[in-house]
């Protein structure tokens, strides 16, 4: 492993990151630094808006479905799934709003920051306009000066017990409530657009709430929405956040600074829809939409770019790695 050695409070980056990257060659379709020829750049970076809209549709279409299905047949065992799988519904509701805020869900500028706002970011209090000026610091350089999240990635491998504890914040609400409790300062701030922007979320708040109170449902907004985002999604969203950088370090090489886990169906219907699961591939090239990631990354695998000793076999295996054996 490739560590660094710090003092003080300065996290400690590189844990994780490989002691050795395999040789990569030029393919018809990529050089040896991952990068598209341009007759394939073209062809995967095409935005399918029709198909994405028609998965924003699905996206509604099959949560509401589930806590349908969750009322009629009204059992302890049916909500309990429903309540763990609305917590797989912030998690899909934001990785769409990620590929909003790369520009890539549709091809038209503004409906793709339209349907990026009100029908996935702001439900889930998101903006996505805010999220992509921090995200793209994020693309720009991970793990340099301006990275947003590096607090969340660095320090792995952890102990068990350390990480324990961060998933126990997670999942009992701490961590979410935190982080709202500081959102929710906004509505004070002196920049009027942080002000509306809250406002503009917490308005859509009021509708969804009124939508369950209409279908005679009021509970399930704070127990079905609110609830399982302050919980479930924060033990998703830290998992798979570690999964894709911790550990790992700055480079120009995004071999160092991001993993590569193999994806199992599971994972893929849980913790890591639309494709978000394909990280390597996303930041070796952010302006591939989701529906092309998959054929990137066999064709990273193909040039060599990536093989089997540098891809974790699965979450599991990763997070393994992520704890220290002592």
């Amino acid at each position: 492993m490739n560590g660094s050695h710090v003092a003080g409070n300065t996290p400690l980056l590189g844990g994780m990151a490989p002691s050795q990257l395999p040789t990569a060659h030029t393919t018809e379709h990529v050089d040896a630094l991952g990068r598209l020829t341009a007759q394939h750049r073209a062809r995967l970076r095409a935005i399918p808006s029709y198909r994405n809209a028609l998965t924003v549709i699905m996206l509604y279409a099959q949560n509401i479905g589930i806590l349908v299905f969750a009322a009629r047949i009204n059992h302890i065992a049916i909500w309990v799934i429903a309540f763990l799988l609305m917590g797989r519904m912030h998690a899909q509701f934001l990785s769409l709003m990620h590929e909003a805020a790369h520009r890539l869900l549709f091809a038209h500028k503004t409906t793709n920051d339209f349907v990026g706002n009100w029908l996935l970011g702001y439900p889930v209090m998101t903006s996505t306009q805010a999220y992509r000026r921090v995200h793209m610091a994020h693309h720009k350089r991970e793990f340099g000066p301006h990275e947003p999240d590096i607090a969340l990635y660095a320090n792995y491998p952890v102990t068990s017990a350390s990480l324990r504890r961060k998933l126990v914040r997670d999942a009992t609400g701490r961590t979410g409530w935190k982080l709202l409790r500081g959102q929710m300062k906004g509505l004070r701030s002196p920049d009027s657009r942080v002000r509306h922007t809250l406002m503009k979320m917490l308005a859509l708040q009021i509708v969804i709430a009124t939508a369950f109170s209409v279908a005679g449902y009021w509970w399930m907004y704070p127990v079905m929405w609110v609830l399982p985002y302050l919980t479930v999604w924060r033990v998703i969203n830290r998992l798979r956040s570690v999964a894709e950088h911790g550990g790992l370090r700055e480079d120009d090489d995004r071999r160092y600074t991001t993993h590569s886990v193999r994806q199992h169906w599971f994972a893929r219907f849980y913790m890591v829809p639309y494709n978000i699961g394909f990280h390597m591939a996303h930041h070796v090239d952010a302006g591939i939409p989701f529906r092309h990631l998959p054929e990137y990354h066999r064709v990273l695998h193909s040039a060599n770019y990536l093989d089997t000793n540098l891809e974790y076999p699965s979450y599991r295996a990763l997070w393994r790695a992520l704890v220290t054996p002592r």
